[in-house]
């Protein structure tokens, strides 16, 4: 068989030029890539570079991974050089037997990414096969009245080898009765003839003895011979006729066996034995003769096999007929076999990648997939689809070849895996159909973020807590697999100062248990807001961020603080003067105190714990106002003693207690006796300052003795009793250091400072009035220092000796 243009062929063989290769386009080439061999080459020869051919460099091959399809065993290609080489023997006449053309088709196959390529290698047929005759003698009666220019058919020799390499001439040896001619069946082949080319004459030679040679035409030419042995027979001057030299018929395929095909007739115008007609095979193969069987004397031929289209489509068989005086008639059957839907499609998975991403892009092919039916026509003609309902799609690639590619979102948190179902069915009435189930799994791709379960975390810690207990649990999930779904937590963010963020909690990256680095003091930080965030170890990584409130609860852990009265050094407060004509009600003074606690621990009652005279002074529960109960008796001590407990409503509640000294009297002078008599202070300046005072006092008193009789004089003048004294503002402005800023804030106060001069009798008040817009809580109480500062600035002309001076504080309560 001659070259063809588009053939490539193997090197240091026959090669087919090499005319065109259409470039890789998608996933696949639209046209197969063709190569053309000679049969039985031995196995690693070469068939051509493979990955030339599809433009691939050799540096790709070993991640590229390109393969032949697994259902070809005949070729396999070298990874390192991308040959395509033959794997195991290859005999055209058994592959494709007697078809003229001999085409194997594979599909090629390379990762990453994913292709597939057409391959057609055409097998050329070498001359390995002879021709050969049946019998090596072959014995022809023929009889002496045959006329000169009768052909009698001799036995045809049979060649598996086709085109040029099949059987192509038949020579006779030499014989002055006898040539030879030949002819040709529909199907091409070629059968000899014996031609009587002159008259035979028994009595002189009643045997002749021919060779026949058959030769085929390849280079070398191979051929065979066969013996025929000519007898001449008797006279019989009427040879038999058939009605037709050609019979046709057509049978359907899977004809039951003992079924009748037709029936053959030849008459002979002779008489008797001379006319008796036998009918027989002649010229055909052993295949035939285990299909159909030729009756000889009805001349009725019948099948005694299965026929298959699929195997071969046609017969063509040859019929004599002879007589009794040995005459002989020759004619054709042409047997069509028609094409039943007897075969159901075949589906091979020729290639296929059973992972694919989720985030794989629409149209990405990942399998291969092959449709053959033996059936022809529209018989053959197969519809490839998918059974149900998937994100995938079948694209048609070549007549029997598929693509099976994606056609929607891939989701493997909610699918993930597929039993895809292939279903292919032809045209047929009725149509058959098969199909074939492939498993792909999902991978899977950072694409879910960590969900936290709550919107958002709260959580209360009471105070003083153990450091390092766990006081919250934050829990996001992460539906992907893997590191990607593995979620670490941190803290990113805080409202407390990034120094201290770290000495007040942490977070188990692994668990998200957040953890107390240090006691919590509710008093120095009531509440404080974090923000975790859910992290996952995917690539990229996703996150997701919350956020916890952290509420310090508050515990009854501090005392109340008495601000005033001003406590002295042995623990009891300065005195305070009561006139001593009060009336019932009259406020004496108030025990001022906070507690740096909050809520019911906060929440503060005053009580008497002891009384030099009960009944004299009533306290109020909640102000802590003290006033006069009665009015003093003349048989009772003016010098009074109270002591007053201050509890806050905390569970165990807690205590502070205060001393107060109060006197009755109507001026100072009443009371030097008994200031006189009070203990010694502990503090050496305090005792200095007590010393300067008297020694001053003993200085003026004659002065004091003049200016007390001018106060007297203007009092009488003065229209106010003198007992009341009058009232100036003032405030103090130096701040009391230890006092809680957390005080209670629902009570206002009011300020009395008492200011008397020892050689005066006129007593002068300073009122000071405290606004709770105006009035800071740590600027409740002045010390001496200020007091005697703010006096000076308001009566200059008082003097500022110390020893001339007397202080007594009262708070009353302010309502607005």
């Amino acid at each position: 068989m001659g070259n063809s243009s588009g053939w490539r062929g193997p090197t240091g063989r026959r090669r087919m030029p090499f005319l065109f290769l259409l470039s890789l386009l998608g996933q696949a080439l639209s046209e197969p890539i063709h190569y053309a061999i000679p049969e039985e080459l031995d196995s690693g020869s070469l068939v051509g570079n493979l990955a030339k051919d599809l433009g691939l460099g050799v540096g790709d091959l070993p991640t590229r991974n390109l393969r032949v399809s697994a259902e070809k065993k005949f070729f396999t290609v070298n990874t390192e050089s991308g040959d395509l080489l033959v794997s195991d023997r290859i005999d055209r006449e058994q592959i494709c037997g007697k078809k003229s053309v001999c085409v194997l088709e594979f599909e090629t196959v390379a990762e990453k990414p994913f292709n597939f390529f057409h391959v057609t290698v055409l097998i050329q047929d070498i001359n390995d096969n002879p021709p050969s005759f049946s019998q090596n003698i072959t014995e022809l009666e023929i009889s002496e009245l045959a006329l000169t220019g009768a052909t009698f058919a001799l036995e045809s020799a049979q060649d598996p080898d086709v085109g040029v390499n099949s059987l192509q001439q038949y020579y006779l040896s030499p014989n002055p009765h006898f040539s030879l001619t030949q002819k040709e069946n529909l199907d091409g082949s070629r059968y000899p003839e014996l031609v009587l080319k002159a008259p035979l004459d028994r009595e002189k030679q009643p045997h002749h003895h021919l060779v026949l040679t058959a030769v085929d035409g390849g280079e070398p030419s191979r051929s065979c011979t066969t013996q025929i042995r000519v007898i001449v027979a008797d006279a019989n001057d009427n040879p038999p006729v058939f009605t037709q030299d050609m019979y046709r018929v057509s049978v359907a395929e899977n004809l039951p066996a003992g079924s009748s095909v037709l029936r053959v007739l030849a008459t002979d115008l002779d008489e008797g034995f001379n006319a008796a007609i036998t009918y027989t095979f002649i010229n055909i193969g052993k295949a035939v003769r285990q299909l159909f069987k030729l009756d000889s004397k009805t001349g009725e031929l019948t099948t005694i096999g299965e026929l298959d289209f699929e195997e071969r489509d046609s017969f063509t068989i040859g019929v004599e007929a002879k007589d009794g005086g040995h005459h002989t008639a020759y004619c054709k059957i042409q047997i069509d076999i028609l094409d039943e839907n007897d075969n159901a499609p075949e589906i091979t998975v020729a290639s296929e990648s059973q992972h694919i991403r989720e985030d794989a892009e629409l149209g990405t092919a990942f399998a291969l997939i092959k449709t053959h039916d033996l059936d022809s026509g529209f018989n053959g003609e197969i519809l490839c689809q998918l059974k149900g309902n998937f994100p995938f799609k079948i694209v048609q690639d070549t007549k029997n070849t598929y693509r099976l590619v994606t056609d929607g979102a891939l989701d493997r948190e909610q699918i993930p895996e597929y039993n895809v179902t292939i279903t292919a069915t032809d045209k047929g009435n009725p149509p058959l159909s098969s199909s074939k189930t492939i498993t792909l799994y999902i991978l899977d791709v950072n694409d879910n973020v960590p969900v936290f379960h709550q919107a958002s975390y709260m959580v209360r810690v009471a105070e003083n807590n153990l450091p390092g207990a766990s006081i919250a649990q934050v829990s996001a999930s992460d539906p992907d697999l893997g590191p990607n779904g593995l979620v670490s937590y941190s803290i990113v963010a805080s409202d407390l100062e990034p120094r201290e963020l770290s000495s007040y909690v942490s977070v188990s990256a692994q668990s998200g248990v957040v953890f107390a680095q240090r006691a919590f003091d509710h008093e120095q930080l009531s509440a404080f807001k974090l923000t975790l965030q859910a992290r996952d170890q995917g690539s990229p990584p996703l996150s997701a961020n919350v956020s916890l409130l952290v509420l310090v609860g508050d515990l009854n852990d501090n005392r109340p603080r008495v601000l005033y009265p001003a406590l002295g050094p042995d623990g009891s407060a300065l005195f305070d003067m009561v006139p001593r004509a009060a009336e019932p009600g009259y406020l004496v003074t108030k025990v001022v105190a906070v507690d740096a606690d909050s809520g019911h621990n906060a929440w503060l009652s005053y009580h008497v714990l002891q009384a030099s005279e009960p009944g004299l002074f009533s306290l109020g529960l909640r102000t802590g106002e003290v006033r006069t109960a009665r009015a003093l008796g003349d048989r009772e001590a003016a010098r009074q003693r109270l002591l007053v407990a201050v509890r806050d409503g905390g569970q165990p509640p807690l205590s502070a207690t205060v001393m107060l000294h109060l006197i009755f009297a109507d001026s100072l002078q009443e009371i030097q006796p008994d200031l006189s008599d009070r203990p010694t202070p502990s503090d050496p300046q305090a005792e200095l300052q007590f010393y300067l005072v008297v020694a001053l006092a003993l200085i003026s008193v004659l002065f004091l003795l003049a200016v007390i009789l001018a106060i007297a004089l203007r009092l009488r003048s003065s229209s106010r009793p003198a007992t009341e004294g009058y009232f100036q503002p003032g405030l103090c402005s130096k701040t009391v250091h230890g006092v809680l800023p957390n005080y209670s804030e629902r009570t206002l106060l009011y300020s009395y400072s008492l200011r008397a001069a020892s050689h005066s009798s006129n007593t002068e008040f300073k009122f000071l009035n405290i606004k709770a817009e105006d009035a800071a809580p740590q600027d409740l109480l002045c010390d001496e220092a200020s007091w005697f500062e703010s006096a000076s600035n308001d009566n200059p002309k008082m003097p500022s000796s110390s020893g001339n001076l007397q202080q007594v504080s009262f708070f009353k309560p302010f309502h607005p």
